[in-house]
């Protein structure tokens, strides 16, 4: 088959995954069990680091998977959602899966799919463990989509769960209050498998202990760290009496570094700092407080619930010492009332836009909730490319920094304007 014929292929059954969608978020995992059943049960076949929290997972992810290969692994990565590509989601030592591995699974297991009426993300998930299973991997680093204990990734029976920071968001999905969320992402913690617990809030975290308690399941608590300097490429901290860096900007990465380093010394035990240090140095993990000018101080963050940005805000402070400008995109369902109050005064001007196109909220829409929750100060445009436009060129007369967050969804643009390959 050429290669025009197989990115068609591949074009056309990308397409049918994507429409799976439209089967929205199933409660439960028998769906997901039955697809990996009909796969050959793949999730039997490997070690695996479970992941959930609110807000950090991806990077702790990241970071988990960099030093186990700097260790000498065959580490699969499995993460959501992607960037830019499909591909990004499912990795093996960094490299993404290939459009033929994708077309080879849809292809084989196409009549389970639409049998079982599998969602997006419960075969995305089969694909992802059977994928690791046939590359065989040493262990999986797997974080969790939507909550943990009704997660389609919940299936595998960990050798190890970490559980980041946990803060308010899906309420309509996870519960209206905190207890109930924390009880949905410590859904992961598994019988005597030992458990990596973030720092928490005292309420969280005693929920947690319970539940760890119950399955008795061993707690490492990462605890608390110092920072030596935080630049605008890279975070130092020191941990436990060691000194550590990375190069992902913020003092939630450091954080996220800290759960990362704890939990490879439990998989690990006896692990070497310099192996540490050299997968910490390696950790790659686009669309967090990314640079994206060589010339302007212009950074691309994916956040989008209260606690993310307010991550975001208190590193800019603390490496520029000034408000940003800013450009805002969001989707419909997130916590407006909490993310509106993480917006109030934190720029020196804000634009805000929409892109029904990418799944966000048209602007308009946005500036009504706005209002309505007490944000009045701000600027409307409604295309996402001119308001993407405009934020450049006040960036470019002001020289100050400058954030466009919100969203994964509008990554390719974002990557597009400041012309890097992705």
């Amino acid at each position: 088959m050429s290669p025009s014929s197989t990115s068609i292929k591949f074009d056309s059954l990308l397409n049918y995954l994507y429409s799976l969608q439209r089967l929205g978020i199933k409660v439960g995992l028998r769906h997901t069990f039955e697809l990996l059943s009909r796969c050959g049960n793949p999730q039997s076949n490997f070690k695996s680091i479970h992941v959930a929290g609110t807000n950090g997972k991806g990077s702790t992810c990241a970071v988990i998977s960099s030093i186990l290969e700097a260790a000498g692994l065959r580490v699969g990565l499995y993460t959501s959602p992607h960037l830019v590509r499909f591909n990004e989601r499912i990795r093996v030592n960094g490299e993404a899966i290939s459009d033929t591995e994708i077309v080879r699974f849809i292809e084989c297991h196409r009549k389970d799919i639409d049998k079982i009426e599998s969602t997006f993300f419960e075969t995305t998930t089969a694909m992802a463990f059977q994928y690791f299973a046939d590359k065989k991997v040493d262990v999986a680093v797997v974080e969790t989509g939507l909550g943990g204990r009704l997660d389609s990734t919940n299936v595998l029976q960990s050798d190890l769960t970490v559980i980041t920071s946990i803060s308010l968001d899906h309420r309509e999905i996870l519960g209206d209050d905190i207890i109930a969320i924390t009880k949905e992402k410590g859904g992961i913690i598994k019988k005597e498998t030992p458990l990596v617990l973030g720092q928490q809030s005292t309420k969280v975290k005693s929920e947690l202990l319970i539940l760890a308690q119950k399955m008795n399941s061993p707690v490492i608590e990462v605890k608390p760290l110092s920072f030596s300097n935080l630049s605008e490429s890279e975070t130092a901290f020191d941990y436990v009496g060691e000194s550590y860096s990375i190069p992902l900007v913020g003092l939630h990465q450091a954080i996220n570094a800290s759960i990362g380093i704890e939990s490879v010394k439990s998989f690990m035990p006896g692990i070497e700092k310099k192996i540490i240090d050299i997968g910490l140095m390696k950790t790659n993990w686009p669309g967090r407080l990314q640079r994206m000018s060589e010339n302007y101080p212009i950074y691309y963050d994916v956040a989008h619930n209260a606690h993310g940005l307010i991550s975001v805000f208190e590193t800019i402070e603390i490496v520029f010492a000034q408000k940003p400008l800013g450009l805002f995109v969001m989707k419909g369902d997130k916590e407006i009332d909490l993310v509106v109050q993480a917006l109030v005064n934190q720029f020196e001007k804000l634009i805000i836009s929409g892109a029904p196109e990418f799944g966000l909220m048209p602007a308009s829409q946005m500036s009504e909730i706005f209002l309505k929750y007490g944000l009045s100060d701000f600027e409307v445009i409604d295309s996402f490319h001119d308001a993407l436009d405009k934020i450049v060129e006040l960036s470019q007369e002001a020289g100050r920094p400058t954030l466009i967050l919100g969203s994964h969804y509008i990554a390719k643009e974002v990557f597009n304007k400041f012309g890097f390959i992705f």
